[in-house]
């Protein structure tokens, strides 16, 4: 008997909503091992045959039925991965049809809707987030600060560079970080550069023995790594956001997602696009 149960996540697109709803749904059986596997654009009734035949011999070699999620559109492309020796949970097939009775029209089931460039102005509004996140990070540009949505603050390796890339793709977030070096530390007094933009700033912080072991294998045996310096930092950090009133949270524990969507909700941020 195999340690792990064969999952397959497939569309006919770029995967992103099948595997992210199945991936949802597997987190809940955490005592087991699955292993999975993303098979976008299948798209035609002969892709998903010959894909079918793979899925088939894993069922033999597994001698348990794959677990296969789809987000595909076209019917007969989705019948063609219906087969007895795997489970197959369609996600198109579970709720388009309770929407459709609902709003009382027929689904258009055009391929691409949501991940494709439907509509040009809100995505070039997302690459223009990007670019602006891109542009301000590390504090390397700090002289539009004002056209900034956000201005995540905190410790080098804290989380702010990927935390600010993933606001800006997501949500369309105009999210500039500044990092908090030993010279801004000194005392709880904001940088200059930070003071117009206070009510802007959204701290980020890191429990110290995590921040060492991020720390060392980037510089290991080095000042800006050792122990007592992250924990010097991390608390110089917090004492400076808590006397400003900057709210703050630990990265610690969280995915990007969730540091996302947290700093969403207590910012009082919305969607761009």
């Amino acid at each position: 008997m195999p340690h792990h149960r064969s999952a397959f996540f497939i569309s006919d697109r770029t995967g992103i909503t099948a595997e992210s709803l199945g991936h949802t749904l597997l987190t809940q059986f955490d005592s087991l091992d699955f292993q999975r596997e993303t098979v976008p654009f299948v798209d035609t009734v002969e892709k998903a045959q010959a894909l079918a035949q793979r899925i088939s011999e894993v069922a033999e070699r597994d001698h348990l039925r794959p677990l296969v999620f789809t987000s595909i559109v076209n019917p007969e492309v989705r019948e063609a991965l219906r087969l007895e020796n795997v489970v197959l949970i369609d996600f198109f097939e579970t709720f388009i049809g309770h929407l459709e009775a609902e709003i009382g029209q027929k689904a258009t089931l055009t391929v691409g809707k949501a991940h494709g460039m439907v509509n040009e102005e809100k995505y070039d509004h997302r690459i223009e987030a990007v670019n602006f996140s891109l542009n301000h990070d590390d504090g390397v540009k700090l002289k539009d600060l004002d056209e900034a949505d956000v201005i995540l603050v905190g410790v080098s390796r804290s989380g702010k560079t990927p935390t600010c890339l993933y606001l800006a793709l997501q949500y369309g977030i105009r999210a500039a970080n500044y990092p908090l070096t030993p010279e801004d530390l000194g005392s709880p007094t904001l940088p200059k550069i930070l003071l117009p933009f206070k009510d802007k700033m959204f701290g980020l912080t890191i429990d110290p023995n995590r921040l060492h072991h991020i720390r060392s294998e980037r510089r290991p045996d080095s000042k800006y790594a050792s122990m007592d310096n992250c924990r010097r930092e991390v608390n110089e950090a917090e004492s400076m956001f808590r006397h400003h009133s900057v709210p703050f949270i630990s990265t610690t524990h969280k995915s990007i997602e969730e540091i996302a969507s947290t700093i969403m909700h207590k910012a009082a941020l919305g969607r761009k696009f």
